[in-house]
This record gives structure tokens, C-alpha cells and sequence, in this order.
């Protein structure tokens, strides 16, 4: 079967075979539990609690503050040790609330209550999904209330579901797609019933056969769910590629989806929703893959928000040889670390370990005007001229040469031949430009 795919992109080693087949193993936290303030996009949460207070699992210890703004849930039970800043995975000092564990892992009276979504008004699902803490796991951490609640219900024609999972490394997604397929079917059912005129695609790569074979199973005397299976490409995933392949519809850097008709959730930010309204269980866990040649047991863990990623390198084996490189997060997009002392947050999705820092091994050279960038550029710029304008900090040439419609995906740089530091140069004026639009 012939599978229609977009202009540019990439095929990059996947890497997927050191972990896709391995059941999810659940990892309880050890030490101190770190909760930051800002997990999502949007103004950070409020500490509602004070140091010396005794929290449950469930409860919620930052308060959203404003419309784009989610809140904290704390995920075991414990006492506040202290309300601090702290290094956070973007490398900036945040507030934080710290949790000592107290290893009893008591919860608020509610969690497990059952729901039918089907006697709940859309107000009282949106109102769930708000008080419950969720953002879009894919790694963005938008609002999920946010972006299920469009200016016009009626003008939504399609609830997609992202299953690419394109980036290299990454089984997450597909480890969920695998083990608690029912429950991400009945998450994008609580969607629909949110839009009346709408259809549900589950959009999954070709990479994945057994997931969707699973999902086509569920989902067969559905009328309004249908999987459709994409071509494997990096970064089929990317919400504008994944919205045109999906629907024939486009949209730019101006635009969000809702303007489209169409609303896109990750995979397990689906499940969250179902846990939260069905399973009345807010957001306090997420699947991280942990892998890369220096990790022991690559695999995906069940962890707690708020856990040290030290822990979960304990939980996988511990490093077979001292990583160069890591990274949170795939090899393409991912957030590179210099220490492990960093929390679990609700868009963490991966820890990835390489004994081998090949990209710092490699000495950029003169551009040779090749164009392998253009050809493999998804949103159809022109990396070697965007870079010029970046290297000398020229905002309005690189706004000219549509430098905003870039999202970082890394396909210019890994195609070049003269190892040039395009998307860094890239990110860099992106936030210039838009720190500039701020002031």
C-alpha cells in the first residue's frame, strides 16, 4: 500500500529497537519529590502550601493563576520540605515545591472514583480536565483545557489523536498504544463528546503494525473513529505535518489547529483524560523512555512527576559507561543536560544516554550552498539564507525569510554535510525575536 507523505523531512536511525518491546516498568521514587511551578505554557501555578504541610497524592499544591495556566498535583503523600528555586530541564532556576516521601502513598478521597462521561455536561468534562493538571504530553505543555475549548464547538471536524511518535529513541507512545490501547480509545470518545461534528483519527507511523493492528481491532464498529496510517518520516509528528497528512488541511506559525477545524492530542495526554474524567485520577505520572547505548536496560518506567531522573537511571541498571551526552527528551528536539538532578515534569518523555557526543565531535566548516537543507526542511524555508541573517543578528531579515515559521525539528542540521549549527542558530533568534514582541 502506497502511503501519501509530505515534502522534506528525514529518515534518521530510529533507535527504537532498544526498548519497543519491553513491558512498562512502574519505578516508585526514593528520595525527595521536586515539583516545579511551571510545567506547561502559560503563567506559572501558585504554592498553595506552606512548608511543614502535609500533602496527599492528588492534591493540588500549585494553583493555576489565569486562563493559560495549569495547576500542580502532587503525586505521592509527604510533608513540604521547602518552597525554593531550583534548576529545572531548561536550565533555568524556578520555583519549586519539594515533597519528602513519606512512602505511604495516601491520596485524596476521590481518586478512583468511576464517571460516565456520557451524563456529564461539556462544562463539568473541561472543568475536570482544568482541575486535574493536564498539558499536552507530545512535549509542548499546552493547556489540554485550553485546547479543548474552541471559540465554536460546531466548527471542529476532526479530534486527532498523535501516535507518529517520529522521534528517534522514543517507545512511550507506542508501549501505551500496546498496553492500555481501550483506555486511549475511550479518552479521544470523551473528546468527541465534546464536538458534535466531529470525527476521531488515531494518526499512527507504518513502523508501528502491531499497534495498529490493536487500534483498527478496537475501533472497527466505531463510526466515528477511524486509524490512519501514515508514512514513517521524521517529523511526521509535528502538528502541521500531522494535521495535513491527516486531514489535506494546513496551517502556519499565526495559526493554531482550532482555526483548521481540528484539535490534536499526544497519545498519552488522551489517556490522561480519560484517567482524569472516567478514573477521576488527575496527572501524576508519566512513561519515559530511558535508552541509549550507555544505559544498561533501555525500557520505558512508570514514574512519578517530580522524580529525579538519577532515579530512573538506577531503576534501568545504571550506565554501562560513562554517557558524553545526555539528553531529555529524543535526539532531534530533545533539551541537552548537564546533570541528572533534574525533576520529572508532566512534558518530560525521555532520557536518552549516549556514551558518544558525536554532534560536539564534529567541527562545523564553510556552507558549500549544497541545499540539502531546503530539500529536507518540512515547512519549506531556506535554513542557509535564515542562517546568515542569525549569525549577525539581523531579527528583521530573519523575520523577512520567514525564520518564524521554523519549529526547531533539526532536519537542516542533520542533513548538512558541513555540520553547520543551523537549528541552534535557529532557536536562538526565534526567542530574540520573540523576547523583542514581548517588550
Amino acid at each position: 500500500m502506497s502511503l501519501s507523505t509530505f515534502k522534506g523531512g528525514i529518515h534518521p536511525y530510529e533507535g527504537k529497537e532498544l526498548s519497543k518491546d519491553k513491558p512498562v516498568k512502574v519505578v516508585l521514587p526514593k528520595g525527595e519529590l521536586v515539583y516545579p511551578m511551571s510545567q506547561h505554557i502559560g503563567a506559572p501555578a501558585k504554592p498553595v502550601v506552606a512548608v511543614g504541610d502535609r500533602v496527599l497524592a492528588g492534591q493540588i499544591i500549585g494553583e493555576a493563576q489565569g486562563y493559560v495556566s495549569v495547576n500542580v498535583i502532587a503525586s505521592v503523600s509527604g510533608t513540604v520540605k521547602a518552597i525554593e528555586k531550583r534548576l529545572v530541564v531548561s536550565g533555568n532556576k524556578e520555583t519549586v515545591i519539594v515533597v519528602k516521601n513519606d512512602d505511604k502513598y495516601e491520596s485524596i478521597q476521590s481518586i478512583g472514583h468511576k464517571r460516565d462521561y456520557t451524563t456529564l455536561s461539556k462544562e463539568e468534562i473541561r472543568s475536570i480536565v482544568k482541575d486535574a493538571g493536564l498539558v499536552g504530553m507530545g512535549g509542548a505543555g499546552f493547556p489540554t483545557h485550553v485546547k479543548i475549548t474552541p471559540k465554536d464547538d460546531s466548527k471542529i471536524d476532526y479530534v486527532i489523536v498523535n501516535g507518529a511518535e517520529c522521534e528517534p529513541y522514543l517507545t512511550s507512545d507506542y508501549r501505551m498504544m500496546m498496553e492500555e490501547t481501550s483506555k486511549i480509545v475511550e479518552g479521544l470518545k470523551v473528546i468527541l463528546a465534546l464536538f458534535e461534528n466531529a470525527k476521531g483519527i488515531i494518526a499512527v507511523e507504518d513502523n508501528k503494525p502491531e499497534a495498529i493492528k490493536k487500534l483498527e481491532e478496537l475501533v472497527k464498529d466505531e463510526e466515528k473513529i477511524q486509524v490512519k496510517v501514515l508514512k514513517t518520516k521524521f517529523p511526521q509528528g509535528a502538528e502541521r505535518q500531522l494535521i495535513y497528512m491527516s486531514t489535506g488541511r494546513k496551517i502556519n506559525s499565526t495559526m493554531l489547529p482550532a482555526d483548521v477545524g481540528c484539535v490534536v492530542n499526544n497519545i498519552d495526554t488522551c489517556i490522561s483524560i480519560y484517567m482524569a474524567v472516567c478514573e477521576s485520577t488527575p496527572l501524576m505520572r508519566r512513561i519515559i523512555t530511558v535508552t541509549g547505548d550507555a544505559i544498561k536496560d533501555p525500557c520505558n518506567v512508570n514514574v512519578k512527576t517530580g522524580t529525579n531522573y538519577r532515579e530512573l537511571v538506577e531503576a534501568v541498571g545504571g550506565f554501562v559507561a560513562k554517557p558524553e551526552k545526555i539528553v531529555s527528551g529524543g535526539p532531534m528536539m530533545g533539551i541537552a543536560l548537564f546533570s541528572l538532578d533534574i525533576p520529572v515534569t508532566k512534558t518530560s518523555s525521555a532520557l536518552l544516554c549516549m556514551t558518544k557526543d558525536e554532534v560536539a565531535e564534529q567541527e562545523p566548516t564553510a556552507c558549500i550552498r549544497c541545499g540539502r537543507c531546503v530539500q529536507a526542511c518540512p515547512s519549506k524555508l531556506i535554513p542557509q539564507k535564515m542562517l546568515e541573517y542569525a549569525e549577525h543578528f539581523d531579527e528583521e531579515g530573519f523575520v523577512k525569510m520567514n525564520g518564524m515559521e521554523c519549529y526547531e525539528c533539526g532536519c537542516c542540521t542533520y542533513v548538512c554535510p558541513a555540520k553547520r549549527r543551523l537549528t541552534q542558530a535557529f532557536k536562538q533568534t526565534r526567542r530574540s525575536v520573540l523576547d523583542s514582541r514581548k517588550k
